[in-house]
């Protein structure tokens, strides 16, 4: 008997701000530390405080300028939990960076230690 296949459909990043979002968002001013390879393989780090909050990820604005899909370490600095993390979202470039949305890979729900 043949096996019916579905096909999954494939989302594409950057365009998740039309989706429903998931769980509830909040302004919150949380202290985190982002790390990634830059294109010479040289470890970047730097701090910054998210905008915005939800189980899944947050927003940040940073002065560096990243593409979708980038790679990066997200360190909750009250916490000190760290997440595996992704650019997801790049919004405009305000005086002070560009507006990033970060998603965290399988995150713990209570990774921002917030009621959410």
């Amino acid at each position: 008997m043949p096996v019916k296949q579905r096909e999954i459909p494939t989302k594409k990043l950057g365009s998740r701000h039309h989706e429903k979002r998931r769980g509830r968002r909040m302004n919150s001013q949380v202290p985190v530390r982002l790390g990634w390879d830059d294109e010479e393989g040289k470890r970047v780090s730097v701090e910054a405080r998210t905008r915005v909050v939800n189980p899944y990820g947050c927003m940040v604005v940073l002065a560096q300028s990243l593409e979708l899909e980038h790679r990066l370490a997200l360190t909750n600095l009250i916490s000190e939990a760290s997440n595996a993390a992704i650019v997801v979202w790049k919004g405009n470039q305000r005086p002070d960076g560009w507006e990033y949305g970060i998603e965290l890979v399988a995150p713990e729900m209570d990774f921002w230690g917030l009621d959410l």
